[in-house]
């Protein structure tokens, strides 16, 4: 079956990106745990899906997303000074941790935390793969039409669509 808007695909793959000059895998979806999702319903990057669009069940794939692409260039001004205050009644966090973090209008995201100042955490609120060249490798396992309950839902239930909430 052809991929297709309003369509569950279940697909294996291998994302790679270039580290030190090196391709490294960093990433991947199995025959055993595949990534299962609602074509054409926004929760893939758009080009990731594109590439997909002329794929049916069985086909393989290998391409690339640059990072405008993908998940954008890598913004210095996407990096926050969060006031020590914020974390009264807890522990400072740690360089490395995930913050999860929303805006004033609800949208939730995260932020890595870079640095600790003497009175603020310094995060850094880019996707982590900003900057970075996608390459994706691999093969579609199935693709079917999604159940009412799914596009009613937004979202796949499983590879068989069946997917308790």
């Amino acid at each position: 079956m052809k991929i297709e808007p309003q369509h569950v695909v279940s697909l294996t793959y291998d994302l790679y990106v270039d580290q030190n000059g090196t391709e490294t895998l960093v990433e991947s979806a199995t025959q055993e745990q595949p990534l299962t999702f609602l074509y054409g319903a926004g929760q893939m990057l758009p080009k990731f899906e594109e590439h997909l669009s002329t794929l049916s069940t069985g086909d393989n794939y290998d391409f690339q997303l640059s990072a405008q692409e993908a998940y954008g260039e890598y913004d210095d001004e996407a990096v926050a000074n969060l006031p020590k205050e914020m974390f009264n009644g807890t522990d400072v966090p740690e360089i490395g941790s995930i913050l999860p973090l929303q805006d004033n209008n609800g949208n939730r995201f995260q932020g890595q935390v870079v640095s600790v100042a003497e009175d603020a955490v310094i995060v850094d609120l880019n996707h982590p793969m900003a900057g970075q060249e996608l390459h994706f490798k691999g093969n579609i396992l199935n693709v079917r039409p999604a159940t009412p309950e799914e596009l009613s839902h937004g979202h796949a239930h499983g590879a068989d669509g069946h997917h308790a909430h």
